[in-house]
C-alpha cells in the first residue's frame, strides 16, 4: 500500500520532474493530444486539470499562477480563451488517458492523453448519467435545477 505518497517521482529530481511536466502540459494545450508513458500521463493529468481550472477562473491571480506553469504566451491565451470556454460547464475530468501498447526498445506502457469534448478525439465522451442512476442527493439537485430552468422559461 502506498500510504502518504502524494505523487510519482518518475525517477527524476524535483526540478527536472517539474520542468518535464510544465513542458508536457504546454504541449498538451498546444496540440490537445500527446503520447507518453502511462505513468507520466497520470501525473500530467493532475497538472493539466489544475491548469484548466485556473483558466476557468479567469482572474489576474489565476493568470499569474498559470503563467508560472505553462510555457508560452500562445498557450496561455488558448488556455484562458478557448479551453476555458469549452469547459465552462464541466466540473473536472478535462483529460482522458487511452493506453496504446508498449514502446519498442524498453517495453514501457504507452498512452495518449487528450482533452475531452473536442474535434478529432480518439474516443467520444460518455453521455451524462440518467437521473435514475444518480445518487439521491444528486438526483434532488438535478430535479431542483430542472424546476428552476422551467420556471425561468415560463417567466420569459
Amino acid at each position: 500500500m502506498k500510504h502518504r505518497v502524494a505523487f510519482r517521482k518518475l525517477r527524476r529530481p524535483t526540478a527536472q520532474r517539474w520542468a518535464m511536466l510544465r513542458t508536457m502540459v504546454s504541449q498538451l494545450i498546444k496540440n490537445e493530444r500527446i503520447e507518453t508513458t502511462v505513468q507520466k500521463a497520470k501525473e500530467l493529468r493532475r497538472v493539466a486539470d489544475q491548469v484548466v481550472t485556473l483558466g476557468k477562473q479567469g482572474d489576474l491571480p489565476a493568470w499569474r499562477a498559470a503563467a508560472g506553469i505553462v510555457y508560452g504566451d500562445a498557450e496561455l491565451h488558448k488556455l484562458f480563451g478557448e479551453l476555458a470556454a469549452r469547459y465552462r460547464d464541466r466540473d473536472g475530468g478535462y483529460t482522458r488517458i487511452i493506453r496504446t501498447g508498449v514502446r519498442q526498445g524498453d517495453a514501457a506502457q504507452m498512452a495518449f492523453i487528450e482533452y475531452v469534448d473536442r474535434e478529432g478525439e480518439l474516443r467520444p465522451a460518455r453521455p451524462p448519467r440518467p437521473a435514475s442512476l444518480l445518487p439521491p442527493a444528486a438526483q434532488a439537485a438535478a430535479d431542483a435545477a430542472a424546476a428552476a430552468a422551467q420556471q425561468q422559461q415560463q417567466q420569459r
